[in-house]
């Protein structure tokens, strides 16, 4: 009787104070964070090279928040990047010791400002005198022709922060669709085979380069990439040859226990030659996508699929917010047990991309309803909620024969 009147009572306020909560709350089940910020290598801290900065920084803005690279080609995005600091919201400087290769290091610095003293200046041949014997040499020509080794330098970052009010206000007047922070994840399998014809999967421990390359794509284009543990479980699911052969029944099965919301898997065979060509699956809604893989370059031959499942993804779920529908929907929610699980439900709600507008309906014990106004419809609401796990559908809930989309909250 106690939580029914402190839910009762904290329903009777909801319409003073939900303007209030709304305006500050913060979604806390949002996997992509930092859509609208971007960290770019410079020279140094001129003008020039920050206004070079925020360029670039924006277009890796507007390919993160759509998803698709063939919006930098629009118009309106290429003179909005001729006209970056107009965006920019807040700007840092950072700075970090990077490796110097060892064939950089052994180059002569060539800059105005500084002269390298170890370089000797050779005679032309002809004016060489000849010598009965070949002189020592000196220290200038043994720091010429010692072994490179590698070394370090300082290398400085500008640290871009845009407004996501002004980028989201540029996107929507060309009409272009803005992919919500709310993103689906993809799991990520694939099998190895070597030129005698050795497989493996894909690990941590042993591929880590084909791992950062993938996590190196994720983090530009902010797509949540998981990969399996490969553990005992794992193994007894699912081996190399069901991964290569790309047993779609098998694959899914084994990533059951993740839980991801699509999978790429992929196959890849190094050659004598020295390309890779493979074959790749992406299952997404009941469906699956098999497509070839052929590169001489590591990265490309990773990048290229990630791309395609990025693009497929951010046109399922990326929307025009003004041209979209603007529908109203009942949503019932069951397990609101107490006052803090109530405060986060509605910053969870008023969180989604689809979401202009949330307001209480009707509390009933532990049960509450929301009415909500979308920019979209139901359908993609119901998606959208899908891609979390804090919102779980309850089949055959409403039966009062009304349109109402009925969850229980599992935070």
């Amino acid at each position: 009787m106690k939580r029914h009147a402190n839910l009762s009572k904290l329903f009777g306020f909801c319409a003073l104070g939900l303007a209030l909560l709304l305006a500050s709350a913060v979604a806390q089940a949002l996997p992509v964070t930092g859509l609208y910020s971007e960290q770019v290598a410079v020279a140094n801290e001129s003008d020039a090279e920050r206004s070079r900065a925020f360029r670039e920084a924006l277009q890796a803005v507007i390919l993160r928040v759509t998803g698709e690279t063939q919006w930098l080609d629009h118009p309106a995005i290429i003179a909005a990047v001729e006209n970056a600091q107009s965006y920019v919201e807040a700007i840092g400087y950072s700075s970090e010791i990077v490796a110097v290769p060892a064939e950089a290091a052994a180059l002569p610095a060539q800059s105005s400002e500084t002269t390298d003293t170890t370089v000797s200046i050779e005679t032309p041949a002809a004016e060489v005198e000849p010598t009965a014997a070949t002189p020592e040499p000196d220290d200038t020509q043994l720091a010429v022709s010692a072994p490179a080794t590698p070394s370090t330098r300082e290398q400085r970052y500008i640290d871009v922060d845009f407004s996501s009010a002004l980028i989201d206000e540029l996107l929507t007047a060309a009409n272009i669709p803005i992919w919500d922070s709310n993103r689906p994840s993809v799991l990520v399998w694939m099998a190895l085979q070597d030129e005698a014809g050795n497989r493996s999967l894909m690990t941590s421990d042993i591929n880590d380069d084909i791992i950062e390359l993938i996590q190196e794509f994720a983090d530009r284009r902010g797509l949540p990439v998981l990969f399996p543990v490969l553990d005992f479980e794992d193994r007894r699911s699912l081996n190399e040859d069901l991964v290569w052969t790309l047993n779609e029944e098998a694959i899914r099965k084994a990533s059951n226990r993740y839980g991801a919301d699509s999978i790429l898997t992929g196959r890849l065979h190094f050659t004598a030659s020295g390309e890779l060509v493979g074959l790749w699956q992406f299952l997404f809604q009941d469906e699956a996508d098999v497509f070839d893989g052929f590169s001489t370059d590591l990265r490309e031959y990773l990048h290229g699929p990630l791309a395609r499942v990025t693009s497929q993804l951010a046109s399922y779920f990326a929307i025009v917010p003004e041209s979209a529908t603007t529908e109203m929907v009942q949503l019932r929610i069951d397990g609101v047990g107490s006052l803090q699980e109530y405060s986060s439900l509605l910053s969870y709600v008023s969180g989604l991309g689809l979401v202009e507008s949330v307001s209480p309906a009707q509390l009933d014990g532990d049960r509450l309803e929301l009415r909500l106004g979308l920019v979209g419809d139901a359908q993609q609401l119901f998606e959208l909620i899908a891609l979390d796990r804090d919102l779980l559908p309850i089949e055959g809930g409403a039966t009062d024969g009304s349109d109402v989309l009925h969850y229980r909250w599992t935070r």
